[in-house]
């Protein structure tokens, strides 16, 4: 049986993938961990530990106490924060995963750790970016991110830790507001576009990204958590998608369901220049061929539900 920890469990991502994987493997295998405890489904519905990834010995000692043999590791420094903030992006993002890759090692565990679209750089491909290509970012985040998927190669290689992990594109959630990333635009928009009718986007409109619904998301991780190991070429670094647009594109879809929906653009110059040294779309053969990955949700598909589940948040009537 599979019993999990998953680090950041409070997060944009983990709020909703402690929820699946206790629907899917029981309440008590799944702990969930966080800096600070707070009032939450995830803290209630099962079990829960305070935990500082910085902290190796509490750490270890969580894993022992609850026979953990799968840490999910999400506690993460995001791309506009770890600008401001690089010695605590690196702090946590770096010397976190080390601590959770020794711990894993030491304990028999299998690891998941994600990586991100911001592991590439200017010097990347633009469109259609491959699976294994020129990786020279230029953000602190997207740096800890290319020495993340290395030091997970390297944990395989050297110590036989099951290490798996995706790039992720930016992720698109109505349950948790994300947490200093350059993709958090996709987010508030659809917030604003029912509370105001308007948005301000920080980005200029014909900044493509890759970006994919969270449900998406969290089958994503599941399934490559599932996947036959023995199939598995890549391991740490699978460039997953389902969508790629621009800020003209996702205010259009939202026209067509709020048809008085206005947005006007207030450029960020330090978010527009991260998001242009990343990728306008990623080849994800790789994903497809290797664990049979298949995203559900398109941009019209994913506008309407986020619409319906943030009226039905927000109690909105429209």
């Amino acid at each position: 049986m599979k019993k999990f920890l998953i680090t950041g469990a409070l997060g944009q991502i983990g709020s909703e993938l402690a929820m699946e994987l206790r629907k899917r493997y029981g309440n008590e295998n799944v702990v969930a961990s966080d800096l600070s405890k707070r009032e939450s489904i995830v803290v209630e519905s099962g079990p829960f530990e305070v935990l500082d990834i910085t902290d190796s010995d509490k750490l270890d000692e969580i894993v022992k106490k609850h026979e953990i043999n799968w840490i999910i590791n999400l506690a993460a420094i995001l791309s506009a924060v770890g600008e401001k903030n690089p010695s605590l992006a690196w702090e946590i993002n770096m010397n976190g995963l080390f601590n959770v890759l020794e711990v894993a090692r030491e304990n028999n565990c299998a690891v998941f750790t994600p990586s991100s679209i911001a592991a590439f750089g200017p010097n990347t491909p633009k469109d259609d970016t491959p699976q294994d290509t020129i990786q020279r970012p230029n953000t602190m985040y997207g740096v800890t991110k290319v020495s993340g998927e290395l030091l997970c190669d390297y944990y395989y290689e050297k110590f036989g830790v099951d290490t798996r992990g995706v790039r992720f594109p930016g992720l698109i959630s109505y349950s948790t507001l994300p947490g200093g990333g350059t993709t958090d635009y996709a987010v508030h928009i659809y917030y604003e576009a029912l509370k105001k009718g308007k948005f301000t986007c920080p980005l200029d409109e014909d900044t493509y990204m890759d970006m994919m619904y969270m449900p998406d998301a969290i089958n994503a991780i599941i399934d490559l958590i599932e996947a036959d190991a023995s199939k598995l070429k890549h391991r740490n670094a699978f460039n997953v998608t389902a969508m790629s647009f621009n800020p003209e594109m996702i205010a259009n879809e939202i026209k067509k369901h709020i048809s008085e929906f206005t947005m006007d653009y207030d450029v960020n110059n330090d978010l527009q220049k991260i998001a242009n040294s990343w990728p306008n779309s990623l080849d994800d053969s790789a994903a497809k061929k290797e664990w049979d990955w298949n995203p559900k949700y398109d941009l019209e598909a994913m506008t309407k539900d986020m619409l319906d589940k943030l009226k039905e948040k927000l109690n909105i009537e429209k």
